[in-house]
């Protein structure tokens, strides 16, 4: 029986290098991100300053409206060009090496020490050893309620890692649905073809599933589910000429109606019930409102960034830098949030000015997980298995991954 059932019409499209290099800035952005979140006055991070901003949380907030969305639409693309070079099938197992090894690794070998470094924090008086918390970490019970995160304990954690667990699960669940989920992508886009605004029609899923669900905090103030849409839409939709051309033709209209929508929740963010659960019509209001600011976010942009390009240059040296970052993807992603906890950990107790110790938490946690990547991860088979790359570079170090 053939496994493959996508219908394809039309010939692939090239490779998106913007839609990679974006990937990496939203990477290396989220170092940035997690350090600012230790002087944010109103987020439970694991290491807090005591001194705080609250330019913080309005700045977190245009970045959390689009980018991990935007992280879970390329993935999809991805997808849809593994499937369609490898089959379902290998596709699944392809994804649970190259996601599933890293996800152990990490949580045995770095999840434990932000949680650690927050007990120290959080009581001067706390001594236990790294070494005796970490099998108190580990001590964990199966917990199918809050599917797909399934492992449940005291101190145990997914931490940033949700990511990973979401984009596997997704990976997963897509499989045996692969070919109808392209199909219904080529039938919405020949839509769009004749009605660009169609593009705007997930708009209302997201907005229910935001407003009736609930937005979660610890998944970067989405609903888990609203990623598996973002995701779906990569895979399906992406790669077509016909809603590519939609994107090109609506991204200014739609990037405004995303800042108006997004100015339009504030209010809910600052004022009355808690906009992340409460059930009230402001904080429903509130969600369906982020959650369509979000949709129209990621379109712009993808809009915005896909302009023709001359083609047969080879790439110059910031075409290498990126292509460098773009391999370096999922392993500075595993690697970030511990080091930045790190640093915040020896900075936060120091007599400085929040700028300072911000910069020197920012330039301190690029420096280790660039230095790691390259002298402990990169250069051998074992440690790029663990880590989820391929086993061997390319030329130059920048040969391009799977998608």
């Amino acid at each position: 029986m053939n496994t493959e059932t996508e219908t394809e019409p039309r010939a692939p499209a090239p490779r998106r290098r913007e839609l990679d290099a974006l990937r990496a800035l939203i990477v290396l952005g989220l170092v940035f991100f997690h350090a600012a979140l230790v002087f944010a006055p109103d987020d439970d991070f694991y290491v807090k300053n005591a001194e705080t901003a609250d330019a913080v949380t309005v700045l977190a907030g245009f970045g959390v409206v689009w980018a991990m969305p935007m992280l879970f639409l390329v993935a999809g693309l991805g997808t849809r060009h593994s499937i369609r070079r490898r089959g379902p099938g290998r596709f699944a197992r392809e994804r649970l090496l190259r996601l599933g090894v890293p996800l152990v690794v990490a949580s045995l070998a770095l999840n434990p020490l932000p949680q650690w470094l927050r007990l120290r924090a959080a009581d001067p008086g706390y001594h236990e050893s790294y070494w005796r918390f970490w099998p108190r970490f580990l001590t964990v019970r199966l917990d199918l309620g809050d599917f797909p995160f399934v492992l449940d304990g005291r101190y145990f954690e997914t931490g940033h890692l949700w990511f990973v667990v979401l984009l596997l699960a997704f990976c997963l669940l897509l499989v045996p649905v692969a070919g109808v989920v392209a199909v219904a992508g080529e039938q919405a886009a020949a839509a769009m073809a004749r009605r660009p605004g169609l593009l705007l029609l997930p708009v209302l899923p997201l907005a229910l599933l935001n407003a009736l669900l609930g937005m979660e905090e610890d998944y970067a103030g989405w609903n888990r589910w609203a990623y598996l849409l973002f995701f779906l839409c990569g895979y399906a939709l992406a790669d077509d000429a016909r809603f590519r051309a939609a994107l090109r033709r609506l991204a200014v209209p739609v990037g405004l109606l995303g800042l108006a929508l997004f100015a339009a929740s504030a209010p809910g963010f600052v004022a009355g019930d808690d906009p992340f659960t409460a059930w009230s019509p402001l904080a429903l209001a509130t969600r369906a409102l982020f959650g369509g600011a979000g949709w129209c976010w990621v379109m712009a942009i993808l809009g915005l960034l896909d302009r023709p390009r001359e083609g047969g240059r080879p790439a110059g040296r910031g075409g290498r830098v990126w292509g460098y970052l773009t391999l370096a993807a999922l392993p500075l992603y595993v690697l970030h949030q511990p080091v930045v906890v790190a640093f915040a950990y020896a900075v936060v107790g120091r007599p400085a000015l929040i700028l300072v110790k911000y910069a020197a938490i920012v330039a301190g946690s690029l420096a280790v997980i660039l230095v790691v990547y390259e002298y402990a991860i990169r250069r051998t088979r074992v440690t790029r298995f663990l880590f989820g790359m391929r086993p061997e570079p390319g030329p130059g170090g920048t040969a391009v991954t799977a998608r």
